[in-house]
């Protein structure tokens, strides 16, 4: 059974009726778009719902297969509107840190959200991203002014004189 038979079993059994379109994202992971009258429940509070829906699909299938490729479900492209306001957000925020050179601590999030944020700013020549160790308990990102790299090269020759 394919992943998107496997999922619109799932989802069929639960009372949804939906469509399924396949599509791959950039990173090569196979993208399950889900499209139905019933988009609110299937999201649910801060997509919730559609985590847990994709968390028992990838376990499913690697529970057939254990070297079974990430599938990806998103619904009515809520995953990447959200993204959106997430990278929107906290690019306003990081203009804060750009005009007063203060680091600025976000509100914790998921692994997910965390990568979104770090890969916004990782070309960023202003705005640098350092989150805590994995093993710590709060997973927040703090926003940095980066130092330009002139003064550090000034500070290393000047220290060794």
């Amino acid at each position: 059974m394919t992943p998107k038979e496997l999922l619109d079993t799932i989802l069929g059994f639960l009372g949804f009726v939906v469509e399924i379109e396949e599509s791959q994202n950039e990173a090569g992971n196979q993208v399950l778009q889900i499209y139905s009258e019933e988009s609110r429940r299937l999201i649910g509070r801060d997509g919730e719902t559609l985590e847990g829906i994709q968390f028992l699909l990838n376990r499913l299938l690697q529970a057939k297969d254990k070297d079974a490729p990430k599938v990806v479900v998103d619904c009515e492209m809520y995953r990447s509107m959200r993204e959106d306001r997430i990278v929107q957000r906290v690019r306003g925020l990081a203009e804060r840190v750009r005009a007063t050179g203060r680091s600025l601590q976000l509100e914790p999030m998921n692994s997910y959200e965390r990568r979104i944020v770090h890969n916004a700013f990782k070309d960023d020549p202003d705005i640098a991203t350092w989150s805590p160790s994995d093993s710590a308990r709060i997973k927040q990102i703090t926003l940095l002014k980066r130092q330009p790299k002139k003064e550090e090269a000034h500070t290393e020759t000047a220290q060794k004189e």
